[in-house]
């Protein structure tokens, strides 16, 4: 048997990763494979709900662009 290792990576470094699959079009796989990640832990970046924001926290945060209208 050998010894399980999980990878912790920085909260700076998985928000840089979520911005590389938002904003450049990539498949989540696609990225993963990209940064040296698993598709499962980049994946759960990208769709884990963000972090509350106030003023002088993340004054803008650029998502996914959105499919619907508004009327």
């Amino acid at each position: 048997m050998g010894i399980k290792y999980t990878k912790r990576y920085s909260e700076e470094y998985k928000r840089d990763a979520v911005e590389l699959v938002w904003s450049s079009g990539r498949t989540v796989t696609g990225a993963a494979r990209e940064l040296g990640v698993s598709s499962e832990s980049l994946r759960g970046w990208v769709e884990r709900p963000a972090p509350p924001r106030t003023p002088d926290r993340y004054p803008v945060r650029r998502g996914p662009p959105t499919t619907g209208t508004r009327n």
